[in-house]
């Protein structure tokens, strides 16, 4: 069967990618990430994902679009949903991707994460299937999350410190950041 792989990125692609090599699966990944931001992270992301996906000898479809705008345009006054909306617009584009490159199914990478909502990309991808009338194939990839680690560390692999949009950028290092800055202030 011939699937699309949804890639946020190579580190969370390396068991999803040996259990649907295991399965038989004919992959092709498919990179798609608007919300990834600043530009340089994206390009990052975008290289490691294409070197990765060379080595392990699997097709790649590269959508280079930096969408800043659309995503904070889209995300603005919404920061609490914002994750809805970056599940929903990244799996309906795997969805319709893979129903134009007439594949067999489509999964994500995105169900990789402990860190994401699983139960409601489930729910979306579910949904998309239905829209587009193509399979969506569910694995739950969390229980690699250790062995993706390791591999990716071992491979010297650019692993990124936070989710991708700047919002969850924030959220990764302002506590961090203004820890410092309290410690400084306490020091004079």
């Amino acid at each position: 069967m011939r699937i699309l792989l949804h890639q946020c990125c190579a580190p969370c692609s390396i068991y999803p990618v040996r259990m649907l090599k295991e399965a038989g699966f004919d992959i092709s990944a498919y990179f798609y990430n608007p919300n990834i931001h600043p530009v340089q992270e994206f390009y990052a992301r975008l290289e490691q994902a294409a070197d990765f996906n060379e080595e392990e000898g699997i097709g790649s479809i590269i959508d280079e679009t930096y969408g800043l705008e659309e995503f904070v345009r889209n995300a603005a006054y919404r920061e609490k949903s914002r994750c809805l909306y970056c599940y929903a617009v990244r799996i309906e584009q795997a969805a319709r991707t893979a129903k134009r490159g007439k594949f067999d199914c489509f999964t994500t990478t995105l169900l990789y994460s402990r860190y994401q909502d699983h139960d409601l990309m489930v729910s979306l991808a579910e949904e998309m299937a239905k829209k587009y009338g193509v399979m969506f194939h569910y694995e739950d990839y969390r229980e690699g999350w250790k062995e993706g680690i390791e591999v990716s560390k071992a491979k010297g692999m650019y692993r990124q410190q936070y989710c991708g949009c700047i919002y969850s950028e924030e959220d990764r290092y302002l506590k961090q950041l203004s820890g410092r800055f309290n410690k400084r202030m306490e020091k004079a």
